[in-house]
């Protein structure tokens, strides 16, 4: 334990103690300010060997030395060596508190108090031993409390998200979570003011960069602090330890107007262990054991609705006002459909490859349900039926676009899939972070019967069967997704990760057999609605 982290009390505590009667009649003001972390006691010349720093040092000037001279090399010496006040005892030897001694304390800032006849030094010391105990004893419930409230905070649905604000309100200060590139996945808590936040980044992109220089063979290196203090802003980043020792690719930074104690210490690690455990890769594939078993269900011929009460998540959040997902009747999903774009500056992996970042999008889309290939996402978000879903910021900053579903029971998750990725289709198209699928009855496809549409949707795409390959599915595909994109060849290609050529050929073989021109306006709105009408594009 270093010397600031030793049980101390300020020095008012014990000035304000009636029973020692004890007052400061020299050094500065403050005494809220000076803190006392031991009592010793001494009669010598020179008792600097034996001070360790923090001491309220009592005496009785039996070794004073006689002379102004002696008496300021003695405060000197005792200010050197850390001691926090010195506490002169007047009778049998003095009298009264020599005059020098007042004027060599004020001269070098130290707090002199006058101890009266009847107090003796043991008292003094118990008095200040007690406090201690008792502001030891507070530490630790403060400590204890701001360890349940993480931990409770940890087995919410959005447990990264939740641990930070706990951190937060139980230290005072900013807190964030930095991936290596220096990402801000999540922040919790007042932002400060500019540059803070850029010094905070900046100090996290170097201390990741630090451990992974040191990286062992085996990938293995030990997480790191560091800090930084500044302008009155003390800054402090802690790399989250990776599983089994791996190189970390997180940090937790944190920015506050006011020194860390040891109370913010000792949450902080607190914190910084469940965020490495919550950001961890078991975490971010939800391998748990109602997920493993509902996995086992359905490869053994169980439906998805008859495992979809074990996926659902439990809880509520902030701004829940009912308790969701209790009852099976009230199960719903929202199908997320996503892909990511990178930054063009930075050589980021893909993010199925990255733990970290599957995490922060798991804890961003609130849901351990979810798969990334490549660049593609797939998700399912367990909702109430008829909340709207909502497009997480943290995961336009991740890089991703996302098309969102209305809520669905499991037995029409496929139909929610389709809206998702026409959703989608849609964010991309329209240059957006997120789109979500709406069921608006005030549209056309609401004046025409649903059966009629279906009708007019199979007989209008019936030529495609002939296509012979690449297939009439494949060909419905090309001509939805450039009617997504406006028309734009090389925006089709690179979605469906074909050659423009290619589009073009499936699109001029769907125009020949439909008998119908493409560039048409007025064809490309009838298409566009008869592909919404087909049978695989609606509910039954």
């Amino acid at each position: 334990m270093t010397e600031s982290e030793q049980p101390s009390v300020p020095l008012s505590t014990l000035l304000a103690d009636p029973s020692l009667g004890l007052r400061r009649i020299a050094g500065p003001a403050g005494e809220h300010l000076v803190r006392v972390s031991t009592v010793g006691t001494t009669e010598i010349e020179d008792p600097t060997p034996y001070l360790v720093g923090g001491e309220l040092l009592l005496t009785a000037g039996v070794r004073l030395p006689r002379d102004a001279e002696g008496i300021d090399t003695y405060v000197r010496q005792v200010v050197a060596a850390g001691v926090s006040a010195l506490g002169f005892g007047v009778a049998p030897v003095h009298e009264e508190v020599p005059p020098e001694l007042i004027a060599a304390c004020d001269r070098h800032g130290l707090p002199l108090l006058r101890l009266p006849p009847a107090t003796p030094f043991v008292a003094v010391g118990q008095a200040a031993y007690a406090a201690i105990a008792e502001a030891r004893n507070r530490e630790l419930r403060e400590i204890s409390r701001a360890q349940s409230a993480l931990a409770t905070a940890a087995a919410r649905p959005d447990a990264v998200r939740a641990v930070l604000a706990q951190l937060s309100a139980h230290t005072g200060a900013w807190a964030v979570l930095h991936d290596a590139r220096g990402t801000e996945l999540f922040s919790a808590g007042p932002r400060p003011a500019s540059p803070t936040p850029g010094r905070v980044r900046d100090l996290a992109v170097r201390t990741i960069a630090r451990v992974r220089a040191r990286t062992g063979p085996a990938g293995h290196s030990a997480p790191a602090a560091a800090a930084d203090h500044q302008d009155g802003t003390h800054l402090t980043v802690h790399t989250l330890p990776g599983a089994d020792g791996v190189t970390t690719t997180l940090a937790l930074g944190q920015a506050a107007t006011t020194a860390p104690t040891l109370v913010h210490r000792q949450v902080t690690g607190t914190a910084t262990v469940l965020l490495a455990l919550l950001t961890s890769h078991r975490y971010a594939l939800g391998t748990d054991t109602h997920s493993a078993g509902a996995l086992v269900r359905l490869m053994l011929g169980a439906t998805p609705a008859e495992v979809a009460p074990a996926l659902a998540l439990t809880g509520t959040t902030e701004n829940d006002t009912t308790e969701t997902h209790t009852k099976e009747t009230e199960q719903s999903w929202v199908v997320v459909r996503g892909h990511h774009t990178p930054p063009r500056s930075t050589q980021a992996p893909q993010p199925g490859d990255d733990p970290a970042q599957l995490a922060a999008l798991a804890t961003a889309l609130r849901t351990p349900y979810l798969h990334v290939d490549g660049a593609e996402l797939k998700a399912l978000v367990p909702s109430a039926p008829a909340a709207r879903p909502e497009a997480p910021a943290q995961a336009a900053e991740l890089g991703w676009v996302l098309g969102f579903s209305t809520p669905a029971s499991a037995s029409d998750l496929p139909y929610a899939d389709r809206q998702a990725e026409r959703a989608l289709q849609r964010a991309i198209a329209a240059g957006v972070p997120a789109v979500i699928h709406t069921e608006d009855p005030l549209t056309v496809h609401g004046l025409v019967p649903a059966a009629d549409a279906r009708d007019l949707a199979r007989t209008r795409f019936a030529p495609l069967d002939r296509a012979g390959a690449p297939g009439a599915s494949v060909l419905l595909g090309t001509l939805r997704t450039w009617l997504s994109l406006h028309g734009s060849w090389d925006r089709t290609a690179a979605t469906l990760h074909v050659h423009r050529n290619t589009v073009r050929h499936r699109l001029a073989r769907v125009g020949e057999l439909l008998d119908v021109d493409l560039q048409d306006p007025g064809v490309r709105m009838e298409l566009w609605f008869a592909l919404h009408w087909l049978p695989d594009e609606a509910a039954e």
